[in-house]
């Protein structure tokens, strides 16, 4: 497989956010308390992605991984990923994946009120047997919290 197609093993969303390793930096130095929002989250993926076209054209894929607790029990973490990659629509069930993100909380309209719904929105996902990939979200993530010590 060439580096090319490696790369599009990775889904990538650059942002500047506030739990980015170079604004806690900036914070820090001047002063301010470090915040980060940062997830790490490695497990099964039950089922295959949910991949559709929004109104403005942007793509948006939707999966959950199954992650054990340390009981029997495992929890279901929703995860959003927005313009994924088309790797993305090949997963299949019980494939091992690992996402590199931040909490989100989003809220909707609902009969009777407003709902809300936590998910981790992806910055990188990579298949768990593709170590390189892992090994540099795992970097990106460590960066990220340098800033706290």
């Amino acid at each position: 497989m060439s580096d090319g197609t490696k790369g599009n093993e990775m889904a990538e969303r650059t942002s500047a956010s506030s739990g980015s390793a170079e604004s806690a930096e900036s914070a820090e130095s001047a002063g301010n308390s470090v915040d980060v929002n940062l997830s790490v989250v490695c497990g099964t993926c039950p089922n295959p992605p949910e991949v559709r076209v929004l109104e403005s054209g942007t793509r948006l894929a939707t999966l959950a991984l199954r992650c054990p607790t340390g009981d029997e029990r495992a929890t279901s973490v929703p995860i959003t990923v927005w313009d994924p990659p088309a790797w993305l629509e090949t997963i299949t069930p019980g494939e091992r994946l690992v996402v590199v993100g931040r909490l989100r909380r989003r809220f909707y309209q609902r009969p009777g009120g407003v709902g809300s719904r936590v998910d981790v929105e992806a910055e990188m996902v990579g298949r768990a047997r593709d170590r390189r990939r892992i090994d540099a979200a795992l970097r990106r993530a460590h960066g990220a919290l340098e800033p706290l010590g």
